[in-house]
C-alpha cells in the first residue's frame, strides 16, 4: 500500500490557522485541530442490518457497572427498539440485585415529523417524563427500570438541524460507533468497536452538548487511565461466536463481525455542529455556498484534495456540491474515485433538503468526467501535456438486495446501503454518522473518526468486500487512461 510521509491527519494539523476551522454560530466546534488528534484501539468491525448490529451492541450494554450513554438521530418501534427495551429491564434488575443504580442517558434527535415540528428550538432540549417512557419511546414501564438512573433527551433545531450522530459508551471505557438509528429500516450498516484515548473527546463532546446541569454539576467525565491502553472489554471476546457456513454466507448473511484488534491508530475526532441556516442557492446560475469550515467538513476536503492515488466512498446519498467537485479534481489529478451509494434512498429528503437527487447528481458527475476526458484528449497534440495526460478512473455502483434464489436466506435483507465510510489511498479511513448529501455538509450535527492505519483499511475492505459480494450493480465504469490513436 502506498505510503506518501506525514499522514493525512499530520499534514491537516499543521495547516496554518487550524486548518481554517471556525466557530459555528449554533454551537461546539473544536477549532483547535490539534487537539482533535488522538489513539484509539479498533477492536472489531460488524456489518449487518441495523437489527443485527444491535445484537451485538446490547451484550456490552447489558454487563455495565455504573454508566450507559446512547446517542442516536431517530427512533422508531421495531425490533430493535425490542431488543433495547429488553435489554434495559434486565440491566435495572441486575443493578436492583446488586444495590446500586446504573446511569442511562439517551439521547435523539427524531421520533417522527409531528414530534419534529413542534419540537422546542432551545438547545436545552426537552426531557421527557417517566409516564411518556412506553407511550413515546416502547420502554417497559418505569417501576421495571428502578434500578436505572434514566434520562431520555431530543434536541432538534428548527427547520433541518437534526443531531445525526450515533454513538454509545459503556462505563467511559468502551465504545460503539454504528451508522444505524434505532428503527425498522434493513439497511446495509456498519459499526465499530473501539476503546482508548479517542472515547475521552466523546465523552467531553456528550458533556458539552448532551449532558444536563446535574450531570455536568456531578462528574468530571474523565475515562478511566487503565483505558488507555486500549484494553480489550470482555464483551468484545469473540469466543463461541460461529461464523455461518460458507455456503450459506455466500447466499444472504446478514451480518458478520471481523475481529481487527489494532491498537495505537493515529487518530482525529471530527465534530460537525449543526446549522440553522441552510445557505441555499435555487437559481441555477448561483454558485454552491461554502460549506460551514467545521473540522469533519475540512477534514474530509483536505483528504480529497490531497489524496494521491484512490478514493473509495460508500454513503447513503451523494448531493453535497463541495464533495461532487473535490472528487471531479481529484479525477482529473489521475486519482481513482469508486463510490458505492443507494439509488432511490430518502428521495424526498433530498429533494427538500438538496432541491436535488443522488442519480441526479452522480449523472452530472459522469457527464463532467466524460468532459473531462474529451478535453484532456485534444490536448494530446501538445507532447509536454500529453506526458501528463493520465486521470483517475471513475467507477459507480449502485447497492441493491442479493436475491435469495437458493432459499438460504438467514434474515431479513438489507435494501440499502446507510453506511458512510470514506478510505483515502488505502490508508485513511473515516468512519461515523456523516453522509455525502448536502444536509450533512450544512445543517446536520456529525460525528466522525478519521484513522490512519494501512492494515485498518485492509480489514475494513476485505470484510466489505465479502459482504457486497452480490449487492452491487455496476451504473458506470472507465478508466482515464488515454491514448494518442
Amino acid at each position: 500500500m502506498p505510503s506518501y510521509g506525514p499522514s493525512l491527519i499530520d499534514e491537516w494539523i499543521a495547516q496554518p490557522q487550524g486548518s481554517g476551522i471556525t466557530r459555528g454560530s449554533d454551537m461546539h466546534d473544536h477549532f483547535d485541530s490539534s487537539s482533535l488528534k488522538t489513539l484509539s484501539t479498533v477492536h472489531a468491525l460488524v456489518l449487518g442490518t441495523g437489527d443485527s448490529i444491535f445484537k451485538e451492541i446490547l451484550p456490552s450494554i447489558g454487563q455495565a457497572q455504573y454508566e450507559v450513554l446512547f446517542v442516536t438521530c431517530f427512533w422508531a418501534g421495531s425490533s430493535s427498539l425490542s431488543q433495547v427495551s429488553s435489554c434495559l429491564k434486565n440491566l435495572s434488575a441486575a443493578a436492583i440485585q446488586r444495590g446500586s443504580k446504573i446511569k442511562v442517558r439517551i439521547c435523539l434527535s427524531s421520533l417522527s415529523l409531528l414530534q419534529k415540528l413542534f419540537h422546542t428550538s432551545s438547545p436545552a432540549g426537552h426531557v421527557y417524563p417517566s409516564s411518556v417512557w412506553v407511550q413515546k419511546f416502547g420502554l417497559p414501564p418505569s417501576e421495571d427500570l428502578n434500578g436505572l438512573d434514566l434520562e431520555i433527551k431530543s434536541i432538534f433545531i428548527r427547520p433541518f438541524s437534526v443531531m445525526h450522530p450515533k454513538f454509545v459508551i459503556v462505563d467511559r471505557r468502551y465504545l460503539y460507533l454504528p451508522s444505524c438509528n434505532v428503527s425498522w429500516e434493513n439497511w446495509f450498516e456498519g459499526c465499530l468497536q473501539i476503546s482508548g484515548p479517542i472515547v475521552n473527546h466523546f465523552l467531553e463532546f456528550w458533556r458539552d452538548f448532551w449532558a444536563s446541569h446535574s450531570d455536568k454539576a456531578s462528574d468530571n467525565f474523565a475515562v478511566q487511565s487503565r483505558n488507555e491502553m486500549g484494553d480489550v472489554p470482555a464483551a468484545f471476546n469473540t469466543k463461541g461466536f460461529q461464523p455461518p457456513s460458507s455456503q450459506a454466507y455466500m447466499s444472504s448473511i446478514t451480518s458478520k463481525k471481523f475481529q481487527i484488534n489494532l491498537s495505537g491508530i493515529q487518530s482525529a475526532f471530527l465534530l460537525s455542529s449543526h446549522r440553522t441556516n441552510p445557505q441555499f442557492r435555487p437559481f441555477p446560475w448561483q454558485s454552491a455556498a461554502r460549506p460551514p469550515q467545521t473540522p469533519l467538513n475540512v477534514f474530509l476536503l483536505h483528504a480529497f484534495n490531497n489524496a494521491k492515488s484512490s478514493i473509495y466512498v460508500q454513503t447513503p446519498n451523494v448531493t453535497s456540491p463541495p464533495v461532487l467537485e473535490a472528487l471531479l479534481a481529484a479525477l482529473g489529478r489521475g486519482v481513482d474515485v469508486h463510490i458505492i451509494t443507494s439509488e432511490r434512498l430518502m428521495i424526498l429528503e433530498q429533494l427538500i433538503t438538496a432541491g436535488t437527487s443522488t442519480t441526479r447528481c452522480l449523472k452530472q458527475l459522469k457527464r463532467q468526467f466524460i468532459t473531462l476526458l474529451t478535453e484532456r484528449q485534444k490536448r494530446l497534440m501538445d507532447e509536454e501535456q500529453g506526458s501528463n495526460s493520465h486521470i483517475g478512473s471513475l467507477k459507480i455502483e449502485y447497492f441493491i438486495k442479493r436475491s435469495s434464489d437458493n432459499g438460504l436466506q438467514l434474515g431479513p435483507e438489507p435494501v440499502q446501503t446507510h453506511l458512510k465510510l470514506t478510505i483515502v489511498d488505502e490508508a485513511t479511513v473515516i468512519f461515523g454518522s456523516g453522509n455525502m448529501d448536502r444536509a450533512s455538509w450544512y445543517t446536520s450535527q456529525e460525528l466522525g473518526v478519521a484513522y490512519v492505519s494501512a492494515s485498518l483499511v485492509q480489514s475494513i475492505m476485505s470484510g466489505l468486500e465479502s459482504c457486497l459480494m452480490s449487492r452491487k450493480k455496476l451504473d458506470f465504469c472507465r478508466t482515464g487512461e488515454l491514448s494518442e490513436s
